[in-house]
């Protein structure tokens, strides 16, 4: 018996061998005009884009691109970020955004807009000679600077300019897209020579140099060369890619190390996409682990329950997310995107495992579909966690930001993960209406759901012969283990689990073949990453919030001004909070859904006011142009008034501050300088103690606004060190200078200086530090101008 024992073993070992190997066999994904979108919230956002797309004008967006080579522009150019220093950047992701759009409906509007777009650019391309295309202003001096090896990087700045390898990097991504989804041979075209044209660029730089350039941000520069490498079959572009790679941050990651802290989120995320897409390439294992290592860190233990991450921009410790809950800045939707992007890439190429669906999936419901407003199309930047506050809305006139342009990309590929398909299995990854057409196995799919409101997705599988298939069904990671049905005409059919999520029915398909699936889903609780005692309620992978208030709603939507992207209005105090008073492991007992056919839900025992009180919950990505709560504290009865006293104490100090700030800088962080038009020489940026500084062994100085010319007083709060020195200049004029001679302080400590008499009407101050004595400037963190010194000491 014993030897039949063990060839029994042995097969059962053989079988799941195999089973495993099918399980994660490579999978291709289907081409946008694959997928249509049925009608749902995301057929209605996708519309809504469509709707702004062609509100833009072609002709401004050029504008940058056309007065760069020397044409005449035919219209003026575009405000806000468009005419500040990143003009044209919102050019190159309309590329991208028409590309997508038409490839995924058809919409011969958006094909004519983009055929128009690629004439004109052609045009300025063939004015510049080179293959060069940009906006920069007085870009052809700039990068004659470059080759020549003067190379003046700053993180938000190259030779004096504004992120220009981030800004053409948009441009290389629209022309790769308009190849990729449209078949466009001019864009491809006009891609290959312009990346010639980088690689003329640096032929003469050594790596050193590169890499020194490499300082300031540059988008996803790699994964684009790279992606020119696969076009053409040509190694030097691979090699340009490779060169583009920035190795502070890939070094780190290939030995497993996370160093993130302090770093401007979104200037990493596409570097590190350009590292998977190169080890896609030349296979180079340490470059791929290196990248799901990245993914790794910053979903597991830098992101928020909507599945996005950073603060103003910038990664905080893992340990300490309580930032997160104070600021108005808080996740930015241009890092969800690119994140989705890795993550669409690491599903491929790391088994199909569903484990990175179930995140895409969280991050596009409840960060990329929550940051665009369903009646207008207008899109968000920060998405604060700060309770009872509000998101800001771009106009298509006014508004051009980053996460616009990113924003104008979404709903064109809300259908690029929804399927995945091998040689005999097709994937469904994500339950958003839509039709499919597998022209592979000569076989339509509809997907038909109430998704999420309702548990149910019904499948409908026609071929036009009968078709052996796996129909792989991802089994969501918020689905109890057992609880998922398979119905296939009505009958309840078994399903195989397989290693990597997926329930399987594999059978031979008919035309007409019905498949429903139920999806039990349940309240769960979600408590930040840091264990801080913030929690926040999902429903399957939909997270709930409460509306608490449409009181002012400062700047809802958006103006041309560089800030107009954060929303200004009051914040009410933290010690106003609202707390959920119950034991914390009872939470999900204080949820109960009040609407069986929609998403609606009341929250029990929440304290606020000085009464106990219900809130209604619904899905944050349905709240728009009102306050809200995602994250809610906890205490027992015992600890409410302990807490309460606790988070009055920590935040009665900048509640104050802030009630007399007019402007305000966080020095060393990338956008708040951008905004205040920092200009510099010989001076860097530094991370201490969590807080970011800036410092100078020359100067820096940035452009403040003297709102209603209420402005009585400069505010310096900076970290002290041994022998530095520096002078304080309003509007050129000394008002004060700054000597340290004694010791470190970790603590950053503030010092306060009038503003001159004959100052005080101007609407604007150049503030100026320069470093004097041949001596270092102290480390400016933050710079305030204030209407009082009310509290405050000079």
């Amino acid at each position: 018996m014993k030897p039949c024992w063990a060839a029994l073993l042995l097969v059962l070992v053989s079988f799941s061998c195999q089973h495993d190997k099918e399980d994660s066999s490579p999978i291709d994904y289907f081409k946008l005009g694959d997928v249509r979108l049925l009608n749902s919230e995301f057929k209605n956002a996708q519309e809504q884009d469509i709707n702004y797309l062609m509100a833009l004008d072609a002709d401004r967006l050029l504008a940058p691109f056309l007065r760069e080579a020397g044409l005449k522009p035919k219209a003026e150019s575009y405000p806000n970020w468009e005419n500040t220093g990143l003009d044209g950047h919102i050019g190159g992701h309309y590329l991208t955004a028409l590309s997508l759009m038409y490839a995924s409906t058809g919409n011969e509007k958006i094909k004519q807009r983009l055929n128009y777009m690629l004439t004109e650019l052609k045009r300025c391309q063939d004015a510049n000679g080179n293959g060069y295309i940009g906006g920069i202003p007085n870009g052809a001096a700039m990068w004659e600077e470059i080759g020549n090896g003067n190379i003046r990087p700053g993180g938000f700045s190259l030779n004096d300019k504004w992120v220009p390898l981030y800004n053409i990097h948009k441009t290389f991504a629209g022309l790769r897209d308009a190849w990729l989804y449209t078949n466009s041979e001019d864009a491809k075209q006009m891609l290959i020579s312009m990346t010639d044209w980088a690689l003329n660029l640096v032929e003469n730089l050594s790596d050193e140099q590169i890499q020194s350039m490499l300082e300031s941000e540059h988008g996803g520069l790699n994964e684009t060369f790279a992606d020119v490498a696969e076009i053409t079959g040509e190694e030097k572009y691979l090699e340009l890619a490779k060169k583009f790679s920035h190795r502070e941050i890939l070094n780190p990651l290939i030995e497993h190390h996370d160093e993130l802290n302090g770093k401007h989120a979104n200037t990493q995320i596409p570097k590190v996409i350009g590292y998977q897409r190169i080890a896609e390439l030349d296979k180079d294992t340490s470059w791929a682990n290196a990248a799901l290592f990245f993914w790794n860190e910053v979903v597991n233990d830098r992101s928020v329950a909507i599945g996005g991450n950073s603060v103003r921009e910038h990664f905080h410790p893992k340990s300490d997310f309580s930032e997160m809950i104070s600021s108005i800045e808080g996740p930015e939707t241009c890092n969800s995107y690119n994140m989705l992007k890795l993550t669409k890439m690491l599903y491929r190429d790391n088994g199909n495992d569903s484990k990175f669906i179930d995140y895409y999936e969280r991050t596009l419901y409840n960060h990329i579909l929550a940051s665009i407003n369903p009646d207008n199309g207008g899109l968000v930047y920060f998405t604060p966690m700060r309770p009872n506050h509000y998101r800001v809305y771009s106009q298509p006139q006014t508004s051009f930001w980053c996460c616009v342009g990113s924003g104008i990309e979404n709903p064109g590929k809300y259908g690029e993960m929804i399927y995945a398909h091998s040689d005999q299995s097709l994937y469904v990854n994500l339950f958003i209406p839509s039709k499919l057409n597998w022209k592979e196995k000569n076989t339509v799919v509809k997907l038909e759901t109430n998704f999420p409101d309702a548990d149910k997705v019904k499948l409908t599988i026609n071929p036009a012969t009968t078709v052996d298939f796996n129909l792989k069904i991802r089994y969501p990671g918020w689905v109890k283990e057992g609880a998922l049905a398979i119905y296939v005409n009505g009958e309840k059919t078994k399903y195989n689990k397989t290693t990597n999520g997926y329930a399987e029915v594999s059978r031979s398909w008919k035309k007409g073949d019905e498949v429903e699936v139920i999806l039990p889903m349940n309240v769960s609780v979600d408590q930040l990453s840091d264990k801080s005692n913030n929690f926040a309620f999902t429903y399957g992978p939909i997270v709930l919030a409460a509306k608490t208030g449409a009181d002012d709603l400062a700047g809802l939507y958006a103006d041309a001004s560089r800030m107009g992207h954060i929303a200004h209005g009051h914040m009410e105090p933290l010690k106003n909070r609202q707390i959920i008073v119950a034991k914390k492991d009872e939470l999900s007992k204080e949820v109960r859904r009040t609407n069986e056919n929609i998403l609606e839900f009341e929250l029990n025992s929440v304290f606020t006011q000085g009464n106990k009180t219900s809130f209604k919950l619904m899905p944050f990505y349905r709240i728009h142009d009102s306050r809200y709560n995602i994250y809610w504290p906890q205490a027992t009865e015992e600890e409410l008034q302990t807490m309460l006293n606790e988070l009055e104490q920590a935040e009665a100090a900048e509640i104050a501050l802030n009630n007399i700030t007019i402007d305000k800088i966080n020095c060393g962080e990338q956008q708040p300088e951008a905004d205040h038009f920092i200009e510099f020489e010989n001076s860097w940026t530094g991370y201490r103690n969590d807080q970011h500084f800036r410092e100078a062994g020359g100067w820096f100085s940035y452009k403040m606004n003297n709102k209603n010319e209420e402005s009585r007083f400069l505010y310096l709060k900076y970290f002290r060190e041994e022998k530095r020195a520096c002078d304080i200049r309003l509007n050129g004029e000394i008002i004060e200078s700054v000597i340290l001679s004694d010791g470190a302080l970790e603590k950053p400590e503030v010092k306060l200086f009038s503003i001159p008499e004959s100052e005080l009407k101007k609407s604007n101050f150049r503030i100026k530090i320069s470093a004097i004595n041949k001596q270092l400037s102290p480390q400016i963190v933050e710079l305030r101008l204030l209407n009082s010194n009310k509290g405050l000491q000079k």
